[in-house]
């Protein structure tokens, strides 16, 4: 092998091994402890979830803290009356623990309401929705694996307009999950 040969072929291999590296930088577990203060998110951005609800979300625990096993948001619900559509996570459970407000939630064709102190698990496969029923609310909610979560709430918080309904179903399967009816309604 010639020289030119030699150095081309070390050149091609290079993107093959510096995104080995930085996927295993990316996705690493982490091996300390941190601490993310109260109204504060874990890289400092604040999501909105423009479109979908006015709720704030802070992320707590990232899905690159856990090689991916988790993610844990704090959701200041700020939508009254209001909450995402009906939906399915095909790879993901979802917990909820409600720290202010009230909440209806249905998973399945089974309806919960829900205060403070309140936990609801919503297994993956099941559709499910929230509505917040008082004027503000607060939820932790942990997804499990983290899968393409982080990267929706980023995705809803970039919207300068309302989306429709269709582009509201297109960025939910983009981040894998299903929109399979209307959001949770009350009178």
């Amino acid at each position: 092998m010639n020289r030119r040969s030699l150095f081309r072929s070390a050149l091609a291999l290079l993107p093959i091994g510096v995104f080995a590296n930085v996927k295993t930088m990316l996705l690493a577990r982490t091996n300390q402890g941190f601490q993310v203060k109260a109204g504060e998110a874990r890289f400092g951005q604040h999501y909105a979830m423009k479109g979908v609800t006015l709720n704030v979300l802070d992320n707590k625990i990232s899905g690159f803290d856990t090689d991916g096993d988790l993610a844990v948001f704090e959701q200041t619900g700020l939508t009254p009356k209001g909450g995402p559509p009906l939906h399915i996570h095909p790879f993901q459970d979802e917990w909820f623990y409600v720290v202010e407000g009230e909440y209806l939630f249905q998973v399945g064709e089974e309806k919960y309401t829900m205060g403070v102190g309140d936990t609801i698990f919503l297994p993956r496969n099941v559709p499910h929705a929230f509505v917040q029923l008082t004027e503000k609310g607060k939820m932790i909610v942990s997804y499990l694996p983290a899968g393409k979560m982080e990267a929706f709430f980023n995705t809803t918080d970039a919207w300068t307009t309302p989306p429709s309904a269709e582009e509201v179903a297109r960025v939910f399967a983009k981040h894998d999950m299903q929109v399979v009816g209307p959001p949770l309604h009350v009178d």
